[in-house]
């Protein structure tokens, strides 16, 4: 038996294993002309379980249809869950995780929930290249952070018209990131670890061992709720560290919401993992190529 990636973009990615189709995250649809699969969430026809790592948009939206259109179950924090339920996803088709919970998802496949970090998108104004150093920041209140925020979000109202109906279109009414989760799955291939966003608690990380590890590279990395001081690479390397995987997939790091996000440059993230773990292997992969992860 072999497990293998689909990825739709972003952080999404659709994970085959024993049988099960399962998507990591459900946020397929694009605006015209962006870097993707060209599929829509419509598009899925089979799916078993949507696992979502957070409720920001660029994560969330889209699984509203594939429950309806495939009768997936979904996991997902509590404010996930809400938005979703709002959205006519039926409570009884959802499971509320905030770490700590153990689902058997079926045909030997278990997955761990845990709880983790968003990256510190608050504290920067630019998109982030992996080899920019970011220092400061430190001990910034959840005021701060907000209002941060606030102008953040100001500024995208200069983005142009197909990006500010692609966000109309997709604003659910998420109140914040409703908690980051990472998930390790026990597949009888192997296990996998799916990150959607730049940030963990390290405690949590150490001693996980996945086989693979599926890493969000993207903006500015959170440690136990602080920036990192040094490059995105730094931190992706600083994980690679802790988890100690054989093998890497990189999400998040395409040019999804062109105006906003930017095309990441690899270069200095397969150095960074290289110089913390020789021996590690980067799996770099197109959209929709159906990449053998598992086993090792």
């Amino acid at each position: 038996m072999t497990s293998t990636l689909d990825w739709y973009g972003c952080s999404t990615f659709g994970f085959q294993t024993a049988g099960l189709s399962i998507m990591l995250d459900a946020y397929i649809d694009r605006v015209p002309g962006a870097p993707g699969s060209g599929l829509t969430a419509d598009d899925v026809e089979h799916c078993d379980w949507i696992v979502v790592g957070h409720s920001h948009f660029d994560h969330i939206w889209g699984a509203e249809r594939i429950a309806a259109n495939t009768g997936a179950k979904v996991v997902g924090s509590y404010e996930t869950v809400r938005v979703l339920l709002d959205a006519g996803v039926p409570i009884e088709q959802m499971i509320c995780v905030a770490g700590g919970e153990r689902i058997d998802l079926g045909d030997d496949v278990v997955v761990e929930v845990y709880p983790s970090q968003h990256s510190c998108v608050w504290s920067h104004d630019h998109p982030i290249q992996p080899d920019e150093v970011c220092l400061g920041d430190l001990g910034v209140t959840w005021q701060e952070q907000q209002e941060r925020m606030a102008n953040l979000i100001e500024w995208m109202r200069s983005l142009d018209r197909g990006a500010k109906q692609h966000l109309r279109a997709s604003n659910q009414g998420a109140r914040g990131d409703g908690g980051a989760l990472v998930f390790l799955f026990h597949t009888p291939d192997g296990t996998l670890l799916y990150q959607d966003t730049s940030g963990h608690w390290s405690g949590i990380l150490e001693g996980l061992k996945p086989d693979v590890a599926l890493l969000a590279a993207a903006g500015r990395g959170n440690i136990d709720g602080e920036p990192i001081q040094g490059t995105l690479a730094d931190f992706m390397a600083r994980q690679v560290e802790l988890l100690g995987p054989r093998r890497v997939v990189l999400g998040h790091h395409d040019d999804w919401l062109p105006g906003f996000s930017i095309p990441t440059n690899v270069d200095p993230i397969r150095d960074a993992l290289h110089r913390a773990n020789p021996d590690v292997e980067l799996l770099e992969m197109g959209y929709l190529d159906a990449t053998v992860v598992l086993p090792v």
